[in-house]
């Protein structure tokens, strides 16, 4: 995820001595300004060829590009480390107003999976101003407590990997479940068997046909639940 690099990339320049003000104002040129419409624009050309190509069009990630609300955020930090004030504060500001402007359409958006990752960054965030506000209470090492929360994310960025994996041979089976009546039928027809005739022609046979149809699409369904459900028992 974006913004478990952002974190790995703030413990390594303050490891390298960077000041606050330096800090955010070199995520800034990598994330912010020129770097975001360049970005933009790769993401757009390649969302163009995927579809020229003839494929389902998702939009695919060539670089590193954050979200327009996590470059809100870094925003808000870097003005805030630029004036003075506190980061931490001004992070969960940012982080507020994006949370705020969510959830009338979170409803709608569930289960969706830019929105699903939105949220998650957001989260983020809000857990690093957490961290700029544990090395100042404790004395701690800024740079130690942000290396240990990036070793965190990296093992939970890795966990949702292995889950997705996990989960395609199920999804994969709830597609071929769909489509396996229909391809006994066309099976049949191949074989000189008239299934249609006989579904059609009788009382029993339209009774069959309606249960069949009825129990497939509630298989469809309870199967598609089960596999959404297993996907967002970590969200």
């Amino acid at each position: 995820m974006p913004t478990t690099v952002v974190v790995q990339q703030l413990a390594a320049l303050l490891k390298g001595g960077r000041t606050p003000a330096r800090l955010w104002d070199e995520l800034w040129v990598l994330y912010g300004g020129d770097a975001a419409e360049q970005g933009a624009a790769v993401n757009r050309a390649v969302d163009a060829s995927v579809r020229g190509a003839g494929r389902d069009g998702t939009q695919v990630m060539s670089g590193l590009v954050l979200d327009s609300e996590s470059l809100r955020v870094l925003a808000a930090a870097r003005a805030a480390a630029l004036g003075g004030s506190s980061v931490a504060v001004a992070i969960r500001r940012a982080v507020s107003g994006g949370a705020a402007g969510e959830r009338p359409g979170a409803g709608a958006a569930l289960g969706g999976a830019v929105s699903v990752g939105a949220g998650r960054d957001l989260r983020v965030w809000g857990e690093l101003a957490a961290c700029f506000d544990t090395a100042e209470a404790s004395g701690c090492p800024l740079a130690d407590v942000l290396a240990r929360f990036a070793g965190h994310l990296e093992a939970e960025d890795d966990a949702e990997g292995a889950r997705q994996t996990a989960l395609a041979g199920p999804r994969a089976t709830v597609r071929l479940l769909t489509w396996l009546p229909a391809s006994g039928l066309g099976l049949g027809l191949l074989l000189g068997v008239d299934p249609v005739a006989t579904l059609l022609g009788n009382p029993w046979g339209l009774l069959a046909l309606a249960a069949g149809v009825v129990l497939t699409a509630a298989g469809r369904m309870w199967s598609s639940k089960l596999v959404r459900a297993a996907a967002g028992a970590h969200s």
